[in-house]
């Protein structure tokens, strides 16, 4: 049976996550719907990174297998069924074992604040009005690529195997009068952006130094690190893959 790759981008404001959750509307279980509509038939799909409620993103994925040809309209009719907070981009035909989530190579995250209060950023940046150093904002996210080993900013209760991630990339910057912290590694352990941003915003701050940033990070304690960074400001930005899984 064929496989397709489903690229979508969605406001995460309404649903409580990525993937389906018991008794929560999510945005698979949306569109799945969707698709069993214009189908006339279930599909299931399965999702390429979970992001929690309120999270939003620009381009993620599903796969999903069907034994039909896709067409241009059908793209049209999902799109017109779907809620104005979700869009489908494309449907690829791919490779017949090609997973959307284990076939990944990287993702990149955003996280945006502003420090003015704008009415039209309200539920897709962390407002915070307080005076933040760019400089050390900077120093902080170029440490973190000294380090491999993030246990300290993985959420308890997770089931993962290791806490190893490979950052590729770390910085902040100015965009659109947002501080914007920027990041791109092979994989992100569960509330780890959050947790990176609330505590690098602290060396910001000057209530943390440098020094005690790389303490943070070295001691594998996910109680000193800041996680109460709010959702509304996290965009997965993308999910890289291997050019050779799409047909």
């Amino acid at each position: 049976m064929p496989r397709y790759f489903l690229e979508l981008a969605y406001k995460g404001t309404n649903y409580s996550g990525f993937q389906v959750q018991e008794n929560a509307i999510s945005v698979q279980s949306v569109v799945e719907k969707a698709m069993e509509t214009v189908f006339r038939q279930p599909v299931t799909l399965t999702g390429s990174s979970r992001t929690d409620t309120g999270v939003h993103a620009l381009k993620n994925y599903f796969h999903f297998e069907l034994d039909v040809d896709i067409l241009r309209n059908h793209l049209y009719s999902l799109n017109s069924i779907l809620p104005p907070d979700i869009a489908i981009n494309a449907i690829f035909p791919v490779q017949k074992e090609a997973h959307c989530r284990f076939d990944a190579v990287s993702r990149e995250y955003k996280y945006f604040i502003y420090r003015q209060k704008d009415p039209f950023l309200e539920d897709r940046a962390w407002y915070y009005p307080y005076t933040l150093d760019l400089a050390l904002l900077q120093e902080s996210a170029q440490i973190l690529l000294k380090y491999e080993d993030f246990t300290t900013f993985s959420k308890r209760n997770t089931q993962v195997k290791t806490f190893i991630c490979h950052l590729e990339s770390s910085e902040w910057s100015e965009e659109d009068g947002c501080l914007v912290y920027e990041v791109k590694a092979n994989r992100f352990l569960r509330g780890m952006v959050r947790g990176l941003v609330g505590t690098m915003v602290k060396v910001g701050r000057g209530l943390v130094t440098l020094q005690q940033f790389r303490d943070i990070i070295e001691s594998g304690d996910c109680t000193r690190a800041d996680f109460t960074t709010p959702a509304h400001g996290l965009f997965l930005v993308s999910v890289n893959y291997p050019a050779g899984i799409f047909l």
